[in-house]
């Protein structure tokens, strides 16, 4: 088996699991590779990882050809690991040592059970779409895909902006607003959801199309088939504007034409059979939960 291992930052209260972590995946003799500033982070800590390279891009990861990847982090260290996987269906291990997370489903105390279940093959596919973005400039280079949400924001403190907006072009609304959030049911529960946006299960084959603090308070979230391919035209006081996928931002001119849609492939997460998306949902979002009762 061959595995690739991600994390964005260091935590020296992980160090030991780490260090568990890269004996265990040796002991067992699983080849991996570690994200080149993840491993000089713990090497500087005095973290060995024996017989071990490191990846930087894209084409590293093709090369190399992971069976899994282990990223250790909250969610949005799984949203950046998409940067690496781009269309290439490699099943996603999230390791939570973030706080509140939806993605990441295994803690750092349990990475030897979850790495046994992951050898042993004891473990589902957690299918979610992806969404891609299509614009006249190459904004995104070849990672213009998001597993969360697109976001069209007004730049700075400036005035609000309005976003006129079709599907299939065919004309929706003029949203005069700080922005939009096109979201996919991975995302409901993210931006869009503290946005007013509505929870969309998993498998729901929708987008979400969600104002940021619309000036027209009758202008509410709208839920539509992820078969549709909606555009963008933008105009405001400033001539430049705000643009991202995930956690990843770009700044555009007011010409620049935009459409998002399905895109052609999955993004794949491992889930181990006590997980699920709505014990999930429940536990991170307290429901059920009546402090009047503790």
């Amino acid at each position: 088996m061959k595995v690739a291992i991600y994390s964005k930052v260091f935590k020296k209260e992980i160090s030991k699991d780490l260090q568990f972590l890269f004996d265990y995946l040796y002991e067992n003799n699983v080849e991996y590779v570690i994200e080149d500033l993840f491993y000089a982070q713990c090497f500087a800590s005095g973290i060995k990882a024996k017989n071990s390279n490191t990846f930087s891009t894209q084409k590293d990861i093709r090369n190399f050809e992971p069976d899994s990847f282990i990223i250790l982090g909250g969610d949005g260290t799984i949203l950046d690991s998409i940067i690496y996987t781009g269309d290439k269906p490699i099943p996603i291990l999230g390791i939570n040592k973030g706080r509140l997370g939806f993605l990441a489903g295994e803690s750092a105390s349990d990475i030897k059970k979850s790495v046994d279940n992951l050898l042993k093959g004891h473990f589902s596919i957690d299918t979610r779409s992806v969404l891609q973005l299509e614009s006249s400039t190459n904004i995104f280079s070849n990672t213009n895909y998001a597993l969360n949400d697109f976001v069209i924001h007004k730049k700075d403190s400036s005035s609000m902006i309005t976003i006129h907006t079709y599907i299939n072009g065919e004309y929706l609304n003029s949203y005069w607003s700080d922005g939009l959030i096109i979201s996919t049911p991975t995302g409901s529960t993210g931006y869009s959801m503290s946005c007013g946006g509505p929870i969309m299960y998993p498998g729901s084959s929708s987008f979400a199309i969600t104002p940021i603090a619309p000036h027209n308070l009758n202008v509410r979230p709208m839920i539509i088939s992820d078969s549709n391919v909606i555009s963008f035209e933008i105009e405001g006081r400033n001539t430049s504007f705000l643009v991202s996928l995930d956690s990843r931002s770009e700044t555009i001119d007011q010409g620049t034409q935009l459409a998002v849609k399905k895109a052609p492939f999955n993004f794949q997460l491992i889930r181990f059979n006590e997980d699920n998306y709505l014990k999930t949902l429940r536990n991170k979002l307290m429901w059920g939960i009546d402090n009047r009762n503790s």
